[in-house]
């Protein structure tokens, strides 16, 4: 059977692949921004727009890493502005486990289900980074395991909040003063290793019941969370054999949850680049990534992983000859990717053999390095490669991460969405009310209903 293709816009903000100094680029933070990019992908029929999470001002060699600035205002403020300002596009916000309190994300999530219509997604994240942490009471203290425990108890926390109403409680009878049925509405009391919590949660049932929940991250660990936990996952596989791989692992994962595999989305992310011809989409992208990774850019991905200084480096030349400093203390802080490879010495030697049999400066080698999935061609190419990659299990639809903000995405929303509609395999409306109806994802039931029911 054809699948149908789902898509998704990431409002870039903090983001390596920005161009901020192109002259289309405008604000970050403006509220105008936000509404452009939000506008763009309703009229693409987008399934949501997603937005990443930023909780302190990184720092690379002592000093702030400039975009963090002005590039991630609160989650809850944005995404509730825009939820009336649009109709149908999901409102997906990335809240960490580490640092809050289910009790205050429960009620914050479904105010926003509330105010949306049922368009509200969380992304579930945790946090390695005590440098972060310090901006918080309960700080970076968790190791990795403890991060995924205290993650899986503050979802399962939160989703017995969602379920502590039914959604038929309030009847609000005029005539006979009734206005609950159940006078013990939101009643819950739970108590784990991380969360010891009783009360009344006092926003009743949202439309969706509770919201759509997202995973972002590639190891094992958050793998096996997504499998048992999420409704969707992101990843940043650059090719298609890679994407199959891991569709492939993580759909196979979710029968020991007891789940079907209709019940796990996988999006990766992608970029894309448009020409007229073949030709000039792939030189806008080398113009493009160009601009991406500055020579300085280079020499700052080449430190994070050496953990030293490296400013005397010539970008157009060789990479280092010395091995990568091993220590806690690292040069770049804040940033997730400054711990993505756990063997620098092993890493660089596969930089060093990579650059050695491609003939690759250190600016070219990190241009290779930090690809992730695009799709770079005519309109009805793209159309094409992004159908091919869906249809051949490698995802279910794409994150799409434009380089400018905020009209990154209207030449694919002019041009390829239209294309991608005569083909069949994407939908010319919404199909649904909510964010979980227009992903396609089953329909929730409360468990408190389900168990009084079989009573």
């Amino acid at each position: 059977m054809t699948k149908q293709i789902h898509l998704a816009a990431h409002f870039p903000g903090v983001n390596n692949t920005t161009v901020w100094s192109d002259p289309a680029s405008l604000s970050q933070i403006e509220f105008s921004s936000f509404t452009h990019l939000a506008h763009t992908a309703e009229r693409g029929k987008f399934d949501f727009l997603f937005l990443a999470e930023g909780l302190r001002l990184r720092e690379h060699a002592g000093k702030i890493y400039d975009l963090d600035v002005v590039g991630r205002p609160d989650t809850f403020t944005v995404l509730a502005g825009l939820a009336a300002v649009t109709e149908h596009l999901g409102l997906a916000g990335t809240i960490n486990s580490t640092f809050n309190e289910p009790y205050e994300v429960a009620r914050q999530f479904a105010s926003l289900d509330h105010l949306s219509g049922g368009r509200a997604a969380w992304n579930v994240v945790t946090s390695w980074d005590a440098f972060t942490g310090e901006n918080f009471r309960r700080g970076g203290f968790l190791p990795e395991n403890q991060r995924y425990d205290r993650a899986q108890l503050f979802l399962r926390t939160a989703r017995e909040l969602f379920d502590s109403w039914q959604g038929h409680e309030i009847v609000a009878d005029k005539e006979s003063g009734t206005f609950l049925t159940d006078p013990r509405a939101g009643a819950f009391e739970h108590r784990d290793a991380h969360f010891d919590i009783a009360g009344r949660f006092n926003v009743p049932r949202s439309p969706q019941g509770r919201p759509v929940i997202f995973q972002a991250g590639d190891s094992d660990a958050g793998r096996e969370f997504a499998a048992s936990a999420a409704d969707a996952i992101f990843t940043g596989h650059a090719t298609l054999e890679a994407g199959k791989h891991f569709y492939a692992d993580v759909k196979g994962r979710l029968a020991r949850h007891g789940r079907s595999r209709d019940e796990l989305l996988v999006f990766p992310a992608t970029t894309v680049v448009l020409g007229d011809t073949e030709a000039q989409a792939h030189e806008r992208a080398a113009h493009i990534r160009h601009q991406q990774v500055s020579g300085q850019t280079a020499i700052r991905f080449l430190e994070q992983l050496w953990n030293t200084d490296l400013s005397d480096l010539d970008p157009d030349g060789p990479l280092p000859d010395f091995d990568p400093v091993i220590g806690t203390d690292t040069i770049t802080k804040g940033r997730a990717s400054a711990r993505r490879n756990r063997d620098p010495i092993a890493t660089a030697r596969q930089w060093r053999e990579l650059a050695e049999a491609k003939q690759l400066s250190v600016r070219e080698l990190i241009i290779e390095v930090t690809a992730r999935q695009s799709f770079i061609g005519t309109a009805a190419h793209v159309a094409d490669a992004m159908n091919r990659f869906v249809q051949e299990d490698a995802g279910d639809g794409f994150i799409l991460v434009p380089h400018l903000t905020p009209g990154g995405l209207d030449e694919f929303v002019d041009t390829v969405v239209p294309l991608l509609q005569e083909r069949g395999v994407y939908r010319p409306e919404y199909p649904g009310a909510t964010l979980r109806e227009n992903l396609g994802l089953p329909p929730l039931e409360n468990p408190r209903r389900s168990k009084k029911t079989a009573s």
